[in-house]
C-alpha cells in the first residue's frame, strides 16, 4: 500500500468517524488489504451525474461521509448561486440498502445550511423527484439511487431548478465546490444545539399529494382513452424488479382504465438485496425472466418491467410467429416515437413546431420517421440531462413531444425533465391496446415500420475494466481509435469520423472538416459508406467502455424479416471482428 493510501486510511482511523466505520476499516485491513486499497486509492469522484459507487467505508466508497461531503459542496454552490433568495430542494430515494439513510443525511445537511427541504416520506421513482422539483419551484434536488446497478452499489444524483440533472456550467461548478470539502469536519451535519429545532422545521415530508399530481399529469398524456375503454381487459404483466415502480405504476394503469393487470409477486416487494436477480435492470433478460414466465402462463398481451428507481422500462411481446421476445431499447423508442407522431396527426393535435429528441447513439430510424412526418428531430449527447437542456432552450418556440435513448429510457411530455418509466409503462400499454384493437401486436407494427422506413438493427457491447488500471485501459482504447482511424471497416470505407471530444467531424476521403455543435464529450463515431455507424463511448457512471453498432437495409415485406435480420446480425459481427473487439 503506497504512502498516499496509508495517509487516507489513517485519517479515517484517527478522524471524526464513528466506531462502526473504523472497525470496518480495521477488519478489511486485516482480512483483505487489496480491498482496502480499492476503497482508499482515490476520492470517489463527484462526476457530472453526481456520485455512484460500491457501498462501504473509504474515500472511494458510498457512505454517509462521502454523501455528507457531496451535499455540503452542493449546498455551498446553491447558496453561492442564489445568495439571499429563499432556496428549497426536493429529495427522494429508491429501494436500495441505505438509500433512506442517505436521503435523510442529505436532508439534514441541507437543512443545517439553511435550505428548505421537501423530503419524500418513503421511496419514490426518480421521475417523480424531477416532477416535484418543477411543481414545488425548487432550486434543485437529489435522489439517492444507483439506478440499475447491482445491490452493492448506491449513489447520489443532483438536479437543477428545471428538474433536469446538472449541465454546464452548474455541473462543473458543483464538482469544484464538492472538491473543496477536504474533511468531514467541514460538513454541517446539523445545526448547533440551540438551533436544532429550526433545522427540523426546514424539513417537510411530502408524499400522497405529489403522487396525485403526478398521476394526473401522466394520465393527461394518454392519446386514445377511447381505445383503452374498448381494450380495458388487455392482459398486462408488470414487474417493478424490487424497486420503486410499485409505488406508482399499478395505480396509474388503473387510472388509464386497464382492468387486467398482474403484478409479478416474486419481484413486487421493494428490496435492496434484489433477491431474484443479479442486475436489477430490464435491459437484462435474467431480470425479466420471471415476468416472462408469468406472461407466458397467462397468455398476456405485454410484459413490462422497471428498474429500481423506475426511470428505465423494458417490454416483451409476442412476435409475428407468436413467440415471446424481449424488445430492445431502440425498438421500444421507435414504437413510442412513431406512435405519438402518428397519433397526434390522426387526432388533429399535431403542431407545425412539434419536436422530438434522441441521443447520438440511439437508432437513426427515429430521424427517418420524424423527417418523413415533417417533425423536427434533434440529436443530443448521451444522457437525459441533455434532452432536458434542449427542451429548456427550445420551449419558447417549439413543442416537445417525446425524448428517448437506447438504454431503455423514454420521457413523454415536458412536465418533468428526466427519463420516466412510470408514464412510459402506461403509454406502452396504450400502444399495445391500440394495435390489439386493430387485430395485431406491437411486434407486427414494428415490422410494418421496418418495411416503411427501412430495417435498422442495433447492437451494444460493454467491456468492463475495473480498478485502478481500468480507467487507464479505457483511455488507451479511445486514444488508439483516435490516432489509428481505420480507412475501412468490414470492407466499407469510413466516410465520416465524428470526434465529440474535439467537437470536429471529418470526411477522411475528401479531407472536409466541420464543427460539431454539441458540448464536448468523449465519444467517437465512425460512419461507413454502406450506412453503418459505430460509436465508442466510455460510460460516465460505470467502469465500462461501450461500443454501439447500427446497420440498416431495405425490407421488402414481413416474409423477408428473418432472413434480413440474420444478414444484418452477420454484418454487425463482421464489424466487431474487423475492429478486433472479440
Amino acid at each position: 500500500m503506497d504512502a498516499k493510501i496509508k495517509e487516507r486510511v489513517n485519517a479515517w482511523l484517527n478522524g471524526s468517524f464513528d466506531e462502526a466505520t473504523k472497525n470496518e476499516i480495521r477488519k478489511t485491513q486485516a482480512e483483505n488489504p487489496d480491498e482496502l486499497t480499492e476503497a482508499f486509492y482515490r476520492n470517489l469522484e463527484f462526476g457530472t451525474g453526481g456520485l455512484r459507487g460500491i457501498m462501504g467505508a473509504g474515500t472511494n466508497r458510498i457512505n454517509k461521509y462521502t454523501i455528507g461531503m457531496a451535499t455540503q459542496g452542493y449546498a455551498n454552490y446553491l447558496k453561492k448561486t442564489y445568495g439571499d433568495e429563499a432556496i428549497s430542494i426536493a429529495i427522494a430515494h429508491d429501494s436500495r440498502n441505505n438509500s433512506r439513510q442517505f436521503a435523510e443525511i442529505t436532508a439534514h445537511v441541507m437543512a443545517a445550511n439553511g435550505i428548505k427541504v421537501f423530503l419524500f416520506e418513503s421511496l419514490r421513482p426518480t421521475p417523480e423527484l424531477s416532477f416535484a422539483i418543477r411543481r414545488l419551484g425548487c432550486k434543485g434536488g437529489v435522489v439517492c439511487t444507483a439506478s440499475h446497478n447491482p445491490k452493492e452499489y448506491n449513489g447520489y444524483k443532483a438536479y437543477w431548478n428545471d428538474g433536469g440533472q446538472l449541465v454546464p456550467p452548474h455541473d462543473k461548478n458543483v464538482i469544484a465546490e464538492v472538491d473543496k470539502i477536504a474533511s468531514v469536519d467541514e460538513v454541517k451535519w446539523s445545526l448547533p444545539a440551540g438551533q436544532a429545532g429550526r433545522g427540523e422545521a426546514l424539513i417537510q415530508l411530502i408524499g400522497r399529494d405529489m403522487d396525485e399530481a403526478y398521476w394526473q399529469m401522466a394520465k393527461d398524456l394518454s392519446v386514445y382513452p377511447d381505445v383503452i375503454a374498448k381494450q380495458h381487459d388487455l392482459k398486462i404483466v408488470y414487474t417493478p424488479i424490487h424497486g420503486t415502480g410499485i409505488m406508482l405504476v399499478p395505480e396509474l394503469l388503473k387510472r388509464y382504465g386497464f382492468t387486467n393487470v398482474t403484478i409479478v409477486e416474486e419481484q413486487a416487494k421493494p428490496d435492496g438485496n434484489f433477491p431474484t436477480v443479479v442486475y436489477p435492470n430490464p435491459e437484462e433478460s435474467e431480470a425479466m425472466s420471471i415476468g416472462l414466465k408469468k406472461a407466458k402462463e397467462l397468455d398476456a398481451d405485454i410484459l413490462l418491467g422497471t428498474d429500481p428507481d423506475a426511470d428505465r422500462v423494458g417490454i416483451a411481446v409476442k412476435d409475428h410467429k407468436g413467440r415471446w421476445v424481449l424488445v430492445n431499447g431502440n425498438q421500444t423508442a421507435v414504437l413510442a416515437f412513431n406512435y405519438l407522431i402518428e397519433a397526434r396527426k390522426a387526432k388533429g393535435i399535431a403542431k407545425p413546431n412539434d419536436m422530438v429528441v434522441k441521443t447520438i447513439v440511439t437508432t437513426d430510424m427515429i430521424n427517418r420517421i420524424a423527417k418523413e412526418n415533417k417533425v423536427t428531430c434533434y440529436d443530443v449527447l448521451t444522457g437525459f440531462k441533455w434532452i432536458a437542456e434542449l427542451i429548456k432552450e427550445k420551449e419558447a418556440g417549439e413543442d416537445y413531444i417525446i425524448g428517448g435513448e437506447e438504454s431503455y429510457g423514454l420521457m413523454v411530455g415536458s412536465k418533468l425533465r428526466d427519463k420516466d418509466a412510470v408514464s412510459a409503462v402506461a403509454i406502452l400499454s396504450e400502444m399495445a391496446a391500440y394495435e390489439k384493437n386493430k387485430g395485431r401486436s406491437l411486434f407486427e407494427k414494428l415490422i410494418d415500420l421496418y418495411v416503411q422506413y427501412g430495417y435498422y438493427k442495433e447492437h451494444l457491447i460493454s467491456i468492463t475494466k475495473k480498478g485502478m488500471r481500468g480507467q487507464e485501459e479505457i483511455a488507451e482504447m479511445m486514444e488508439s481509435f483516435r490516432k489509428n482511424t481505420p480507412e475501412s471497416i468490414n470492407g466499407s470505407r469510413v466516410v465520416q469520423l465524428l470526434d465529440y471530444e474535439l467537437r470536429k467531424g471529418k470526411n477522411p476521403v475528401t479531407g472536409e472538416e466541420w464543427e460539431i455543435k454539441l458540448p464536448k464529450s468523449n465519444v467517437l463515431q465512425f460512419i461507413l459508406e454502406d450506412g453503418s455507424k459505430i460509436s465508442a463511448r466510455p460510460s460516465g457512471t460505470e467502469p465500462k467502455i461501450k461500443f454501439y453498432f447500427s446497420v440498416h437495409t431495405k425490407l421488402a415485406g414481413a416474409n423477408d424479416f428473418e432472413k434480413v435480420s440474420t444478414d444484418l446480425d452477420q454484418r454487425i459481427q463482421n464489424i466487431i471482428t474487423d475492429l478486433k473487439l472479440k
